[in-house]
């Protein structure tokens, strides 16, 4: 039988048929030891083959066949175990939500996010949320970080998923497709989810005052079937994002406005440090470039985790 995971929980997965049909899986132990560097061999999203078996009455699934998958979106732990984890898989679009305070999104964690979703072929949408609770000074905020990813290509829309406001823009950009949404815990995930179909009803939670962080309310990535012909996948809120995996001389190519200006770098394999007429170090001189994200660059190329730590909740 062939499905999709709809639910992983380390050692048993959901898996729904193309009927409609619900299994709860497992999978063999040679799964583990393929070469596949990562905590879940098989992610959210996946399509997989298994076969049915019974025990106690119980009919349940063994997992045999992994599908090969069109995209996914994997991260390294930012803590020393460095191991990587597939967050979800066969997306077509990440929304990431945003916060300016209560919680906080730094640059630098939407940066490390982006040249993920980039490098794995996977379209990220930037929604900036709770608008409606920010000041004159944050909201312009918000708009000078819009002004720097929309200029870059990325589709960048304010929302306040408490007041509903461009809920239904999100909304019909869902329609026909699997979302996966993502961000810091506390930005209002959950409570986006909700206002998008309310009979989901998944749980949330009140931002921890004394760190101004969110508290957990998703434990494990999971996938829903919406009401209007589209589907998501919720998943647990993200403190830090390492970048896996990347030569430097590859990392530029993932930055889209460092990408566009290469070709016209004196050296081919120019890292847009202190190379000599160097296209990227010009446009940022001429504040073509946001400072910001040249930043997060320098971090990703040196593996500078801890100075990124110092700007994001660390595991």
């Amino acid at each position: 039988m062939t499905g999709t995971v709809y639910k992983s929980t380390g050692s048993w997965y959901t898996v729904k048929t193309n009927l409609g049909a619900v299994y709860q899986c497992r999978i063999k132990g040679k799964f583990r030891i393929k070469g596949i560097k990562s905590t879940n061999p098989i992610a959210v999203g996946d399509v997989v083959d298994f076969e049915l078996e019974t025990n106690n009455d119980e009919t349940t699934g063994v997992i045999n066949y992994i599908h090969d998958r069109t995209n996914y979106i994997v991260r390294k732990s930012v803590n020393l175990s460095k191991q990587t984890h597939i967050i979800a898989s066969n997306i077509d679009q990440v929304f990431l939500l945003i916060t300016i305070d209560n919680p906080p999104t730094f640059t630098s964690f939407i940066d490390r996010f982006l040249v993920t979703a980039e490098a794995y072929s996977v379209k990220t949408i930037l929604l900036f949320n709770k608008i409606d609770t920010y000041d004159e000074d944050t909201l312009n905020e918000v708009k000078y970080l819009a002004h720097v990813y929309r200029k870059i290509g990325y589709e960048c829309i304010g929302i306040s998923a408490a007041t509903g406001k461009n809920v239904d823009k999100v909304k019909s950009l869902m329609t026909h497709k699997v979302s996966m949404f993502s961000g810091h815990s506390g930005v209002g995930k959950s409570t986006l989810v909700n206002a998008i179909e309310p009979e989901l009803d998944l749980k949330t939670k009140a931002i921890s005052m004394q760190h101004s962080q969110g508290q957990h309310t998703t434990t494990f990535a999971e996938m829903f079937d919406l009401s209007f012909d589209a589907k998501i996948i919720d998943t647990p809120g993200i403190k830090g994002f390492g970048v896996v995996d990347m030569d430097k001389e590859e990392v530029g190519d993932y930055f889209p406005e460092f990408f566009e200006l290469k070709q016209d770098c004196k050296f081919n394999n120019c890292l847009h440090i202190e190379e000599p007429k160097c296209a990227v170090k010009l446009a940022l001189d001429n504040d073509d470039i946001a400072f910001s994200r040249y930043r997060s660059y320098l971090q990703i190329i040196e593996g500078d985790e801890e100075h990124y730590r110092t700007d994001n909740w660390d595991e």
